[in-house]
């Protein structure tokens, strides 16, 4: 009963999923390649049920720990004022340090539940409250600037990044262990595994790690924690059926942190894929690299000559995760001198190039 009244109250209606959530999902495709999509009805409905779907299981992580034996020991006021703070709360921003502010139209989950972080952020408000002394607070000006507005939202992002794994210490340590989740296997096992760790992937979704897991299988690199055990996320690879569909990492952006980035866990990785792992690398390079030069022209901004020689495909096509050229590329050449891009990238002069039969038939021609 409790939960059906909070699910009317909190949980996204699909009337109120923003438009601007389909714009996303296409300029997502349209980035890797894809071309501009058409949302249809059944995919609409699909993505509503999905963010429903994990609006729910979020939110059921944090009613079955606080209604659990295992948070008897905290004050039901306390309980009640982090559950009200935590259902205000959206995306975690890790470049920010902050928690994006939920409404009615947000489409993210709720946020993931982390024990310690919790724990330690209880304890500070309840002794507060109590105004018993909190070692911590005497040698750090900032939680104490906190705890005098007591706001939820900012004292959990405080613990999330200050006391709680994965803290710079464990990231360090890039040592673990790579499991497979087969396809069609029981995606609880994965959400288990990440929940807790703020990486900021979908899959901690459960609706969403089902439906990945129906579609290919999925690979998470695991570093040992304290106790030697790999247990902290790292790096995430979703298939696409026998294809990588995306290579994710828990830096900002699902970026691949700096310690793993300058490791080579993830060539090594991609190398038992074969020509798949190397096509990959590929189009994922090509697409960010569009993605720029496409944002530059939008800008006003100059191309570099390396930028001109990469968009004419001067020694290497350019590959994306669609069945056709990406459409971007026509769309950026048509607007530009053609010759004079050309030009530069040659050092040939315009009169030098052609660009049709009939101009290399004149003579004089040195590029066609």
């Amino acid at each position: 009963m409790l939960k059906k009244s909070l699910y009317d109250d909190v949980i996204i209606k699909p009337e109120n999923l923003p438009q601007s959530y389909f714009a996303n999902q296409t300029r997502l495709a349209r980035e890797q390649g894809y071309g501009d999509i058409e949302i249809s009805a059944a995919m609409r409905e699909q993505a509503q049920e999905v963010i429903i779907a994990d609006q729910r299981s979020t939110l059921d992580n944090w009613i079955e720990y606080f209604t659990s034996p295992d948070s008897n020991s905290y004050p039901i006021w306390a309980k009640y004022w982090v559950f009200t703070g935590m259902l205000q709360l959206s995306t975690f921003d890790k470049e920010k340090h902050a928690f994006g502010k939920r409404d009615k139209n947000t489409v993210a989950p709720f946020p993931d539940l982390n024990r310690e972080a919790l724990s330690y952020v209880i304890d500070a408000i309840v002794k507060k409250v109590n105004k018993k002394n909190i070692p911590a607070q005497a040698d750090n000006p900032e939680l104490q600037t906190l705890l005098q507005g007591a706001n939820f939202g900012k004292l959990y992002v405080w613990a999330i990044e200050k006391v709680t794994p994965a803290q710079e210490s464990e990231l360090t340590k890039t040592d673990g262990e790579w499991v497979k989740y087969n396809q069609g296997s029981d995606h609880r096992l994965l959400v288990e595994s990440l929940q807790g760790h703020g990486t900021g992937w979908c899959t901690v979704g459960e609706e969403t790690a089902k439906n990945q897991l129906q579609n290919g299988d999925f690979y998470v690199y695991y570093s040992y924690d304290q106790n030697g055990q790999p247990t902290i996320p790292r790096i995430a690879i979703r298939m696409q059926g026998q294809n990588i569909g995306e290579v994710r990492g828990i830096a900002a952006q699902q970026n691949l942190d700096p310690y793993i980035a300058q490791s080579d866990i993830l060539d090594k990785k991609l190398k038992e894929f074969g020509q798949e792992g190397v096509s990959y690398q590929k189009k994922s390079a090509d697409m960010k690299r569009l993605t720029e030069i496409d944002h530059k022209t939008k800008r006003g901004e100059d191309l570099s000559t390396g930028d001109l020689r990469f968009l004419y495909e001067f020694g290497s096509k350019i590959q994306g995760f669609g069945y056709q050229k990406d459409p971007r590329i026509n769309e950026i050449v048509q607007n530009r001198n053609i010759k004079a891009d050309t030009s530069r990238i040659t050092g040939f002069s315009e009169d030098e190039i052609s660009l049709t039969l009939n101009e290399a038939l004149k003579g004089g021609i040195k590029y066609h």
